[in-house]
């Protein structure tokens, strides 16, 4: 347990089949009151502490990050689950491993801090690694005219139907020239319709203001993601690379694995 007069910084997280999964916490989060207890005994979470606020009622934010760490590990010292600490090193080697490592269990990346800083809220003085993995999606529609496109709504292969998982944060003038060469109206039947809520497009922004989508035969695009996949979307924006004309819409392949 965490005592009385501490204030603990930390994230809660649910674990599912070894990963982190953000849409189970996401219906922990969203879930009504009746069915609360009910999806809490079947997602439990957990709580990640990483820094600490206050000790002993005491605050503690002017002191730099080092001694913060040496009270927190004091604090944890008797943690059991559903608490634990958040792991960190001032060693380069094993924190490379843990980049490298890590991914496959669903953490995006890490988090660099200088030792002798304070805690200062509201502020970034930090910096956040992470993973980026290039892969093949499929463009099956843009928003803006066919000509001038100005996002990417991306596709993927999911139970057999071609499904909207994520858009591109809007493109830069040469990258939507060199992608509308390649795009045309459909010409056979769609399987995403020309309208959609903006929370399909992106399902982590609490805007479902309806958005118009211009349809196009589907077309193969290289993109750059980290690994935030929630499992039926990605939470981030995606980063255009090229266009991949050569390569067969239908062959692209999930990029997740799902064993």
């Amino acid at each position: 347990m965490i005592p009385a007069g501490c204030i603990v910084d930390g994230e809660a997280v649910v674990w599912s089949a070894g990963r982190l999964d953000f849409d189970a916490l996401q219906r922990r989060l969203s879930v009504g009151r009746k069915k609360l207890a009910e999806l809490a005994a079947e997602l439990p979470a957990s709580f990640v502490g990483f820094d600490v606020l206050a000790v002993a009622g005491q605050d503690a934010r002017a002191l730099p990050l080092s001694d913060r760490r040496l009270l927190l590990e004091e604090l944890a010292a008797g943690w059991v689950p559903p608490l634990s600490l958040c792991p960190q090193t001032a060693d380069r080697d094993l924190a490379t491993q843990w980049f490298e490592g890590y991914s496959g269990s669903g953490m995006e990346g890490l988090v660099a801090k200088g030792s002798t800083g304070t805690y200062v809220g509201g502020r970034r003085i930090w910096l956040k690694l992470k993973r980026v993995t290039e892969m093949d999606i499929v463009c099956g529609a843009v928003v803006g005219p066919i000509g001038q496109p100005t996002e990417i709504v991306a596709g993927l292969p999911i139970d057999g139907q071609l499904r909207i998982v994520g858009r591109r944060a809007p493109l830069k003038p040469g990258d939507s020239r060199s992608l509308a060469r390649w795009l045309c109206a459909p010409t056979r039947p769609h399987p995403w319709p020309v309208t959609v809520k903006g929370t399909t497009l992106d399902r982590f922004n609490r805007d479902a203001s309806p958005v118009d989508l211009t349809l196009v035969d589907p077309v193969v695009v290289e993109v750059s993601a980290d690994s935030a996949w929630s499992g039926r979307s990605f939470r981030h924006a995606l980063k255009y690379r090229r266009v991949r004309p050569e390569l067969d819409p239908t062959q692209v392949p999930f990029p997740f694995d799902t064993a």
